[in-house]
């Protein structure tokens, strides 16, 4: 290679490293930083003044009226454990609506929905699939509440889960309360996505305290109804529209931790891949959502490194090698080219192996981490030819 061939090589590798490693090293290292600032100047004002810093819980004569609506699609397998769920909650009875839709199941839903006797419980029952946000829109025009939350069938609150979301709502200036999604873990997540979604919640939790919080969690998330406008039919991420929707009202967007919901985790990699295949295309999708949404402060560098440099990151990655690669002839730049043939084949043998080799621990975790990254491509290229619809399946 001539040396303007090696320079050039030498500014791409720098220029296609950097958003790797701010993306997963440099942005934690300094959320967690400012989040130890901030937590200190917290914990100096409550010297100080001695006020409550949490927002309280609400006596059962405070607590609004809400509307709880759920979309579903062939949900069979985890809607009479649901509907049991959902009469366990720690919430008034005469102040909690019910709405589940039906998204044109084919299965025993229906059937399950229909022998349901309770009084606060509405059922619709959509002829046709048209898609998860076409059944929420129907949802919200049923709803007689003005504090609606959003959650799935597969999803199970924990007993004071609504209590939590809806203290926030006392704050006239709060549009969206966000819950914290926890996962039924399998045996195959366990070693694969539980580590990267603890790794997930932390930075969740540290930017909510830097009033950072950008998205949702479709699982558990609670809406003002001004705050709400019908979702064009193909919207994928809901919890990512609707949040940034609010802020564009001039709302705040909160997250609360113990507001918990469990979900099941797919039951493989692969199931996994699938989901985040459709998450890719609804982030593209959602893009044009950002355009006036008023971020300040520390929101603009969550939005900068924990979104828009995490969609870079894939094309980062085949950038990263390809540029490494012409410049084996330096010593220095050999050590980052093995470091990455050393991660790859991590990830291939864990897919070859994801059988046999099913109880080592986190054995699994490269082939995820990889996977993860090649979804993104695949549902950049599907976004580009528009072949996935708003419709949904459950993954198992």
């Amino acid at each position: 290679m001539s040396g303007i061939a090696v320079v050039g090589a030498e500014f791409a590798f720098w220029v296609f490293l950097f958003p790797v490693v701010a993306a997963y090293i440099l942005y934690p290292v300094l959320l967690f930083i400012a989040y130890a600032l901030s937590q200190a100047l917290r914990d100096y004002r409550y010297l100080l003044t001695r006020q409550e810093r949490r927002a309280r819980l609400l006596g059962r004569e405070e607590l609004p009226p809400i509307s709880l609506l759920i979309a579903a699609y062939n949900e069979e397998r985890y809607l009479v454990d649901r509907i049991a769920n959902l009469q366990q909650l720690d919430y008034p009875r005469e102040k909690l609506e019910v709405v589940i839709v039906s998204d044109g199941s084919t299965d025993r839903t229906n059937e399950i929905l229909q022998s349901v006797g309770h009084p606060n419980l509405r059922v619709i029952l959509l002829p046709d699939r048209k898609g998860k946000s076409n059944a929420l829109n129907c949802a919200v025009k049923q709803a007689q509440h003005d504090i609606l939350v959003f959650s799935d069938a597969n999803t199970f609150f924990e007993p004071e889960a609504l209590r939590y979301l809806v203290r926030h709502f006392i704050d006239s200036r709060v549009g969206v309360v966000c819950g914290a999604q926890n996962f039924r873990r399998t045996a195959e997540s366990q070693r694969t996505e539980g580590l990267f979604w603890k790794f997930e919640s932390m930075l969740r939790l540290m930017e909510a305290r830097l009033n950072a919080t950008l998205t949702a969690s479709g699982a558990i998330y609670a809406v003002r109804r001004q705050c709400f406008a019908p979702l064009a039919t193909d919207t994928i991420l809901d919890d990512f529209v609707i949040p940034m929707r609010a802020r564009k009202r001039g709302y705040r967007v909160v997250y609360d931790p113990e507001a918990v919901a469990v979900e099941v985790a797919p039951a493989s990699v692969e199931g996994e891949f699938t989901r985040r295949v459709r998450l890719a295309v609804g982030s593209f999708r959602a893009l044009g959502e950002f355009i006036g949404v008023p971020l300040t402060g520390f929101s603009w560098l969550a939005f900068l490194c924990h979104k828009l440099l995490r969609w870079i990151v894939p094309f980062a990655l085949i950038g990263l090698f390809v540029s490494n690669s012409l410049l084996l002839s330096r010593p220095v730049y050999r050590i980052p080219f093995v470091g990455q043939l050393l991660v790859y084949t991590w990830a291939c043998l864990g897919f070859a192996f994801r059988n046999s080799l099913r109880k080592v621990r986190y054995w699994r975790l490269g082939s995820f981490l990889l996977g993860m990254n090649v979804a993104f491509l695949v549902g950049f290229v599907r976004f580009l030819v528009g072949r996935e619809k708003g419709t949904w399946q459950q993954v198992r």
